[in-house]
């Protein structure tokens, strides 16, 4: 594994794709303390805060949403990068932003378009070098801007064909984190078929279902959850029986021994030792 020395702050989202009242007016998990920890971890109210909101289908609204968002946590350096083409994250501007921010947020919606527009581009290159040589470099993203940060990225897939054999789509995610893969709105959209199939496709990676106003904070190695809700690691190292490979696409699935662990709020996962910290019985409750 690689270390990095910047940070990933990959969220689980509560908005829906496309033209919907829940992306256009909801100021996601500032209720649950979310966005505070991002501008935390990204050096406080005075950081230089840039928002992609290239996966949204409707990007004006949502980049503002996130400056009404961070404006009332009391930030005053934000912008928001409106990318919509792979000419767009070639230009100048775009550039010049990624290497002063201090944060790059990336809103919710549909994750291939991030790949497609972003990825393999100069400021792809850029944000993948200043996270694994910056300390203290923040990159967060919420629901597609989550999944896509993984190297083998979740792409689609339908919940109600889980453990059917080619119901979860696959594609080249940013790669920034390549030993996990992530999935999101993991308990309200019941998507456990979903990422037990990604795991078996890759069954050296660990896969991360992040619910709703929940997520992680990764650096040196580890994750933290935060919010309100979970997070379910699928450790698939020790599988013992995994009919993946030779299966027919839309043949139900078995998999055996697939470890997982149900974690939340100050909860701690060492990515490097598969190793699971959670906080004591008799702690209080945050």
């Amino acid at each position: 594994m690689q270390k990095a020395n910047g940070t990933l702050i990959p969220i689980g989202g509560n908005e829906d794709k496309g033209i919907d009242a829940d992306e256009m007016y909801t100021l996601e998990f500032i209720e649950e303390g979310i966005l505070y920890h991002v501008v935390r971890e990204a050096g406080g109210i005075d950081s230089n805060i840039v928002v992609i909101p290239t996966a949204s289908s409707i990007p004006v609204e949502v980049g503002e949403n996130y400056l009404t968002a961070f404006s009332t946590l009391g930030c005053n350096n934000i912008s928001v990068l409106d990318i919509r083409s792979k000419t767009d994250s070639e230009t100048e501007h775009a550039i010049n932003l990624i290497k002063k921010a201090d944060c790059v947020m990336f809103s919710g919606g549909d994750q291939s378009k991030i790949t497609d527009k972003i990825g393999r581009t100069s400021i792809h290159t850029i944000l993948t070098e200043r996270y694994f040589n910056e300390k203290g470099f923040v990159i967060a993203g919420t629901s597609a801007g989550a999944m896509a940060m993984a190297k083998e990225m979740i792409a689609g897939g339908s919940a109600s064909e889980s453990f059917v054999k080619g119901a979860v789509k696959m594609y080249k995610g940013l790669g920034l984190i390549p030993e996990l893969i992530i999935d999101t709105h993991f308990i309200k959209r019941g998507r456990f078929g979903r990422i037990s199939e990604a795991v078996a496709q890759f069954p050296k990676l660990v896969g991360l279902g992040l619910a709703e106003d929940t997520g992680l904070i990764i650096k040196n190695n580890t994750f933290e959850v935060i919010g309100s809700g979970m997070v379910i690691v699928f450790d698939g190292r020790k599988i013992k029986h995994n009919n993946h490979k030779i299966l027919r696409e839309g043949t139900p699935m078995s998999l055996t021994n697939l470890k997982t662990h149900i974690l939340s709020n100050g909860d701690r996962f060492n990515i490097k030792k598969k190793r699971v910290e959670v906080l004591p019985i008799e702690a209080p409750f945050i």
